[in-house]
């Protein structure tokens, strides 16, 4: 999990600890140690040069300051621009230069916890975070490590998801079904399938749902390790496990068919800045345009494809009006019915956000598509 050594010194003594490269890839250019003292002026003009900032003394303190960052960066306004797709753009810059200057506030943890006064124990949310494997001595930023922390807070508590009348338990770095309008088109579609596929499933959350539709035999597929101990996890939770098996895939598994495959893809075609946002941004829709090309062949006769989508991407202009209807017909399938519901998050209704003019008009579908 780590490959980099970081070497720094500090009142006359040489320290040594790990940098996670796996959830982080690139370290600062270099260090230094900053105290209770250090105002924000200083701090946003060293980790704008690429230093990497090792706080040492309050715990509290240290917050403060990377609150008074993200205000720093977040009160200056975007740049107008003449389309959506160029607000986007510009949108997206800003969020990876807020989350490179963010992440320039590192803590040092050593033995799964902090020397700094009034530091929270954070030893069981590294733990689960990183599967166990916590190096002894270990450079984290603090936002980061404040992202493990609520995702540990998240699963142990869980979220709740109404139309499963329980609770779903994410790991970090699984996405966490908090729009539940998708679910809502899972529950109202007409159902009769015997075998179902849920192929992405992350935390399990629509494969649960199918079994409690009924559908006694199910295979949820992922490929990343921690979705799939998440998916297996919330089964055993909801009483579900002996309804849906948990296969590692990369899409479909191999040779299998169903009589019903459900897919929720990420919804944007765009490049992700962070191992989170894989569940969103789907560069060239990759997984998309490999569930519609693959799915076929997984179908059984007279099955269902279920593609669950939002058309926020043609609202921003990131993917071209009838391209989606184009790329089904070209794998051989038609669309028997399509389901819509609006967004009930709460960006849909923020005026002030960058992309609000096509939030506001945002619809979430799912398509039934049979083969042609």
């Amino acid at each position: 999990m780590t490959d980099n050594i970081i070497r720094w010194s500090h009142a006359g003594e040489t320290y040594q600890a790990d940098w996670l490269s796996s959830i982080q890839p690139n370290p600062p250019k270099w260090f230094e140690v900053i105290g209770d003292q250090t105002n924000a002026d200083t701090a946003y003009r060293l980790a704008s040069e690429g230093c990497g900032m090792i706080y040492q003394g309050d715990f509290q303190n240290a917050r403060q300051l990377l609150q008074a960052l993200a205000r720093r960066i977040d009160k200056k306004p975007l740049k107008a621009a003449p389309t959506l797709l160029e607000t986007f753009h510009l949108h997206r810059a800003r969020q990876v230069q807020r989350a490179n200057i963010l992440n320039k506030i590192i803590l040092h943890i050593e033995n799964g916890r902090s020397a700094m006064k009034r530091a929270p124990k954070v030893s069981e949310a590294l733990g689960n975070a990183l599967d166990g494997d916590v190096p002894a001595s270990l450079l984290i930023p603090l936002q980061m490590l404040q992202g493990m922390v609520g995702a540990n807070e998240w699963r142990k508590k869980g979220v709740v998801v109404p139309v499963l009348g329980q609770t779903i338990h994410p790991y970090y770095g699984v996405y966490s079904p908090v729009r539940g309008e998708y679910l809502d088109l899972i529950l109202q579609a007409p159902l009769q399938a015997k075998t179902a596929m849920d192929i992405g499933t992350g935390t399990g959350v629509i494969a649960a749902l199918l079994a409690k539709r009924g559908v006694p035999n199910i295979i949820a597929t992922d490929n990343q390790p921690r979705a799939l101990a998440s998916a297996q996890d919330n089964l055993q939770r909801l009483g579900f496990a002996n309804k849906v098996k948990v296969v590692e895939a990369d899409l479909f598994p191999s040779a299998a068919t169903a009589d019903l495959i459900v897919c929720n893809p990420p919804w944007l075609p765009a490049k992700a800045n962070a191992p989170i946002e894989h569940a969103v941004y789907d560069p060239d829709s990759r997984m998309l345009k490999a569930f519609l090309t693959g799915v076929k062949a997984h179908l059984n006769p007279n099955g269902e494809a279920w593609l669950i989508m939002s058309d926020l991407a043609e609202q921003i202009g990131l993917r071209k009006p009838g391209e989606l209807a184009g790329w089904i017909a070209d794998a051989g399938l038609e669309i028997v019915q399509r389901l819509d519901t609006q967004p009930r998050h709460g960006k849909a209704r923020d005026e002030q956000d960058p992309l609000f003019a096509a939030r506001s008009k945002e619809a979430t579908s799912l398509y039934r598509l049979k083969s042609r």
